[in-house]
Protein backbone atom coordinates (compact mmCIF):
# COMPACT_ATOMS: atom_id res chain seq x y z
CA UNK A 1 0.00 0.00 0.00
CA UNK A 2 3.01 2.44 0.80
CA UNK A 3 4.39 1.69 -2.46
CA UNK A 4 1.52 3.09 -3.91
CA UNK A 5 1.57 6.35 -2.62
CA UNK A 6 5.13 6.70 -3.24
CA UNK A 7 4.11 5.89 -7.01
CA UNK A 8 1.50 8.09 -6.95
CA UNK A 9 3.77 11.01 -5.22
CA UNK A 10 6.39 10.09 -8.02
CA UNK A 11 3.79 10.42 -10.91
CA UNK A 12 2.65 13.82 -9.73
CA UNK A 13 6.32 15.35 -9.69
CA UNK A 14 6.60 13.62 -13.25
CA UNK A 15 3.86 15.29 -14.66
CA UNK A 16 4.81 18.90 -13.44
CA UNK A 17 8.16 18.76 -14.38
CA UNK A 18 6.89 17.43 -18.09
CA UNK A 19 4.47 19.87 -17.93
CA UNK A 20 7.06 23.20 -17.26
CA UNK A 21 9.91 21.69 -19.20
CA UNK A 22 6.91 21.70 -22.51
CA UNK A 23 5.77 25.35 -21.42
CA UNK A 24 9.53 26.44 -21.32
CA UNK A 25 9.93 25.01 -25.29
CA UNK A 26 11.17 21.67 -24.61
CA UNK A 27 10.21 19.07 -26.54
CA UNK A 28 9.56 16.64 -23.43
CA UNK A 29 8.34 13.19 -23.13
CA UNK A 30 7.58 10.39 -20.26
CA UNK A 31 9.00 6.74 -20.30
CA UNK A 32 7.83 4.46 -17.87
CA UNK A 33 10.81 2.35 -18.03
CA UNK A 34 14.36 2.64 -18.94
CA UNK A 35 13.41 -0.19 -21.70
CA UNK A 36 10.40 1.97 -22.78
CA UNK A 37 12.86 5.31 -22.84
CA UNK A 38 15.30 2.98 -25.19
CA UNK A 39 12.21 2.87 -27.70
CA UNK A 40 11.30 6.17 -26.71
CA UNK A 41 15.12 7.65 -27.73
CA UNK A 42 15.53 5.49 -30.57
CA UNK A 43 12.74 6.15 -32.71
CA UNK A 44 13.88 10.25 -31.92
CA UNK A 45 17.70 9.36 -33.64
CA UNK A 46 17.33 6.49 -36.08
CA UNK A 47 17.72 8.83 -39.00
CA UNK A 48 21.23 10.44 -37.38
CA UNK A 49 24.27 8.90 -38.76
CA UNK A 50 26.64 10.60 -36.22
CA UNK A 51 26.53 10.37 -32.14
CA UNK A 52 28.12 12.44 -29.55
CA UNK A 53 27.79 10.26 -26.10
CA UNK A 54 28.45 12.16 -22.92
CA UNK A 55 29.54 10.99 -19.64
CA UNK A 56 26.52 9.44 -18.95
CA UNK A 57 25.70 6.41 -17.16
CA UNK A 58 22.04 7.42 -17.70
CA UNK A 59 22.01 6.74 -21.06
CA UNK A 60 24.30 3.88 -21.19
CA UNK A 61 21.34 2.06 -18.66
CA UNK A 62 18.92 2.31 -21.18
CA UNK A 63 21.49 0.79 -23.54
CA UNK A 64 20.65 3.14 -26.76
CA UNK A 65 24.72 3.13 -26.94
CA UNK A 66 24.80 -0.55 -27.67
CA UNK A 67 22.42 0.00 -29.95
CA UNK A 68 23.62 2.47 -32.11
CA UNK A 69 27.09 0.56 -32.51
CA UNK A 70 25.08 -2.45 -33.46
CA UNK A 71 23.02 -0.36 -35.98
CA UNK A 72 26.92 0.86 -37.56
CA UNK A 73 26.17 4.43 -36.67
CA UNK A 74 28.95 6.74 -35.78
CA UNK A 75 29.74 7.27 -32.21
CA UNK A 76 32.14 9.97 -30.46
CA UNK A 77 32.70 7.94 -27.36
CA UNK A 78 35.34 9.30 -25.37
CA UNK A 79 34.47 6.08 -22.45
CA UNK A 80 36.15 3.47 -24.94
CA UNK A 81 38.86 2.10 -23.63
CA UNK A 82 42.55 2.49 -23.99
CA UNK A 83 42.21 5.67 -25.46
CA UNK A 84 45.15 8.31 -25.59
CA UNK A 85 44.56 11.72 -23.69
CA UNK A 86 44.46 12.81 -27.42
CA UNK A 87 42.44 10.78 -28.86
CA UNK A 88 40.14 11.67 -25.50
CA UNK A 89 40.45 14.83 -26.76
CA UNK A 90 39.32 14.21 -30.27
CA UNK A 91 36.36 12.02 -29.56
CA UNK A 92 35.25 15.39 -27.27
CA UNK A 93 35.92 18.14 -29.80
CA UNK A 94 33.43 16.36 -32.48
CA UNK A 95 31.27 15.63 -29.95
CA UNK A 96 30.28 19.40 -30.47
CA UNK A 97 29.65 18.84 -34.19
CA UNK A 98 27.52 15.47 -34.67
CA UNK A 99 24.09 15.04 -35.89
CA UNK A 100 23.00 13.88 -32.52
CA UNK A 101 24.41 14.68 -28.93
CA UNK A 102 23.71 12.08 -26.30
CA UNK A 103 23.37 13.16 -22.72
CA UNK A 104 21.63 13.80 -19.08
CA UNK A 105 21.46 15.65 -16.68
CA UNK A 106 22.80 16.38 -12.54
CA UNK A 107 18.83 17.63 -11.93
CA UNK A 108 15.64 18.80 -13.31
CA UNK A 109 13.67 21.56 -10.97
CA UNK A 110 10.26 20.70 -11.40
CA UNK A 111 9.73 24.46 -13.16
CA UNK A 112 11.11 22.98 -16.13
CA UNK A 113 15.05 24.20 -15.41
CA UNK A 114 17.85 21.96 -16.41
CA UNK A 115 20.89 22.16 -14.17
CA UNK A 116 24.49 20.57 -14.96
CA UNK A 117 28.03 20.59 -13.54
CA UNK A 118 31.43 19.66 -16.09
CA UNK A 119 34.73 19.69 -15.45
CA UNK A 120 36.03 19.79 -18.64
CA UNK A 121 33.32 21.14 -20.20
CA UNK A 122 32.74 19.07 -23.36
CA UNK A 123 29.08 18.31 -22.27
CA UNK A 124 27.51 21.35 -21.11
CA UNK A 125 29.05 23.16 -24.44
CA UNK A 126 27.80 20.24 -26.86
CA UNK A 127 24.42 20.52 -24.95
CA UNK A 128 24.07 24.54 -25.45
CA UNK A 129 25.45 24.92 -29.52
CA UNK A 130 27.28 22.53 -32.21
CA UNK A 131 24.79 19.09 -32.63
CA UNK A 132 21.50 19.34 -34.85
CA UNK A 133 19.89 17.87 -32.06
CA UNK A 134 20.25 16.70 -28.34
CA UNK A 135 18.31 14.05 -26.50
CA UNK A 136 18.72 13.87 -23.15
CA UNK A 137 17.61 11.03 -20.41
CA UNK A 138 16.60 11.75 -16.96
CA UNK A 139 15.57 9.43 -14.04
CA UNK A 140 12.91 10.55 -11.96
CA UNK A 141 15.70 10.63 -8.93
CA UNK A 142 17.23 13.77 -10.80
CA UNK A 143 14.00 16.26 -10.41
CA UNK A 144 14.04 18.47 -7.55
CA UNK A 145 11.01 21.05 -6.08
CA UNK A 146 12.61 23.99 -7.81
CA UNK A 147 16.15 25.71 -8.60
CA UNK A 148 17.84 26.28 -5.67
CA UNK A 149 17.52 22.76 -4.77
CA UNK A 150 18.36 21.62 -8.45
CA UNK A 151 22.13 23.63 -7.50
CA UNK A 152 21.71 21.72 -4.04
CA UNK A 153 21.17 18.21 -5.57
CA UNK A 154 24.90 18.94 -7.72
CA UNK A 155 26.23 19.57 -4.58
CA UNK A 156 25.11 17.26 -2.25
CA UNK A 157 24.36 14.43 -4.12
CA UNK A 158 25.61 14.20 -7.68
CA UNK A 159 29.28 15.38 -7.76
CA UNK A 160 30.23 13.73 -4.52
CA UNK A 161 28.95 10.50 -6.07
CA UNK A 162 30.37 11.30 -9.11
CA UNK A 163 33.90 11.81 -8.12
CA UNK A 164 33.85 8.50 -6.03
CA UNK A 165 33.04 6.83 -8.78
CA UNK A 166 35.91 7.92 -11.21
CA UNK A 167 38.34 7.62 -8.00
CA UNK A 168 39.01 11.81 -8.09
CA UNK A 169 40.95 12.91 -5.12
CA UNK A 170 38.72 15.20 -3.95
CA UNK A 171 37.23 16.34 -0.10
CA UNK A 172 33.61 15.29 -1.64
CA UNK A 173 34.63 12.00 -2.79
CA UNK A 174 36.06 11.00 0.68
CA UNK A 175 33.51 12.65 2.86
CA UNK A 176 30.61 12.44 0.50
CA UNK A 177 29.77 16.41 1.24
CA UNK A 178 30.71 19.54 -0.84
CA UNK A 179 33.46 21.57 0.65
CA UNK A 180 33.75 23.51 -2.62
CA UNK A 181 37.43 22.73 -2.40
CA UNK A 182 40.19 23.93 -4.32
CA UNK A 183 41.24 20.34 -5.43
CA UNK A 184 43.63 20.10 -8.63
CA UNK A 185 40.84 17.34 -9.79
CA UNK A 186 38.01 19.13 -8.43
CA UNK A 187 35.26 17.74 -11.31
CA UNK A 188 32.52 21.02 -10.29
CA UNK A 189 33.80 23.85 -12.68
CA UNK A 190 31.50 25.18 -15.02
CA UNK A 191 27.71 25.25 -14.28
CA UNK A 192 24.66 25.57 -17.14
CA UNK A 193 21.36 26.57 -16.09
CA UNK A 194 18.96 25.78 -19.41
CA UNK A 195 15.83 28.28 -18.99
CA UNK A 196 14.96 27.77 -21.97
CA UNK A 197 16.61 26.39 -25.12
CA UNK A 198 19.16 27.80 -26.57
CA UNK A 199 18.00 29.67 -29.83
CA UNK A 200 19.47 27.27 -32.52
CA UNK A 201 19.30 23.61 -30.40
CA UNK A 202 16.90 21.31 -30.77
CA UNK A 203 16.54 19.91 -27.38
CA UNK A 204 14.35 16.82 -26.73
CA UNK A 205 14.05 15.75 -22.34
CA UNK A 206 13.06 11.97 -22.22
CA UNK A 207 12.26 11.85 -18.25
CA UNK A 208 12.17 8.25 -16.76
CA UNK A 209 10.27 6.97 -14.04
CA UNK A 210 12.48 5.17 -12.35
CA UNK A 211 15.67 6.05 -11.32
CA UNK A 212 18.65 6.57 -13.54
CA UNK A 213 22.67 7.38 -13.05
CA UNK A 214 23.75 9.67 -10.16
Amino acid sequence: MEDRYHRWLERKRIERCLKNLKRNGFDAHLATSAKAANHQVLSLISDDETFGIGGSESVRAIGVVEELRIMGKTLYDHWQPALSAEDMQDLRLKQGRCDCFLCSANAISEAGEIVNVDGIGNRVAAMVFGPRKVVLVAGVNKITPDLPTALQRVREVAAPMRAKSLGMETPCAESGRCADCRAPQRICRVTTILHRPPMLTDITVVLVAQALGY
